[in-house]
């Protein structure tokens, strides 16, 4: 994508009444209004909220808002001229149930408040195989226990990728670390009893693993 397009596109997001985009100081500094106060400020209801994480394109955040319109999506990105895409989707379709975060995974705590959140989306994440450390990885411990503080007691997560690296890494940290694991399978549209949400639901990149027939793998979990 060409600077004069990206340009346009963070203008764009600036007029879109469904993108939020604070400054890493707005967050840490521990005064963003919206944190505990999404469903009444933001959404104006007390539907459930969903997040997915690292959404790109926002594909999912926003077809899962039409799948459910009895719950709330936020899509998070650090990278706006992606996301643009879902979020003028979302403001043509008038979604009021959809809207977007542009900050960094690693400062959910500080946007949402404890029990604030339902459900956690990761939709084909960088399994980030080439790094030794794994602190970048987005299902790691560390990043597993900052989900579970803003997650309610019910709150469950989802991982849909089409690693077989990070399916795997994933499913035996969870078992290792005694999570709950609800569902777990290494070939979705081979198998039957997974989720409509899973099958029916692809992504742009979704669609070119397909075709190239790579299995795309899915869990889902509750952290202890």
């Amino acid at each position: 994508m060409g600077s004069k397009n990206k340009l346009k596109r963070f203008r764009e997001n600036e007029t879109f009444s469904n993108v939020i985009q604070p400054t890493r100081e707005q967050a840490l500094s521990g005064e963003f209004e919206l944190k505990g106060n999404w469903g009444a400020n933001f959404f104006k209801n007390d539907n459930p909220i969903v997040l997915e994480l690292g959404c790109g394109k926002g594909e999912y955040t926003v077809n899962l808002g039409k799948m459910y319109p009895e719950k709330n999506f936020i899509g998070i990105d650090i990278k706006g001229a992606r996301f643009w895409r879902g979020a003028k989707t979302a403001v043509e379709d008038g979604m009021g149930n959809v809207g977007f975060l542009r900050t960094q995974i690693e400062l959910i705590e500080y946007f949402f408040a404890e029990n604030e959140i339902s459900e956690i989306w990761i939709t084909f994440p960088d399994p980030q195989i080439k790094y030794k450390r794994t602190k970048h990885r987005m299902t790691n411990s560390e990043f597993l226990q900052r989900y579970k503080r803003v997650l309610n007691e019910e709150g469950v997560m989802h991982l849909k990728t089409d690693s077989e690296f990070m399916h795997g890494y994933t499913l035996g940290l969870l078992h290792g670390e005694g999570h709950d694991v609800l569902y777990a399978n290494h070939n979705v549209y081979k198998n039957e009893g997974a989720p409509k949400e899973v099958t029916s639901i692809q992504t742009f990149y979704e669609n070119q693993y397909l075709e190239q027939n790579k299995p795309i793998t899915y869990i889902k979990f509750k952290i202890k």
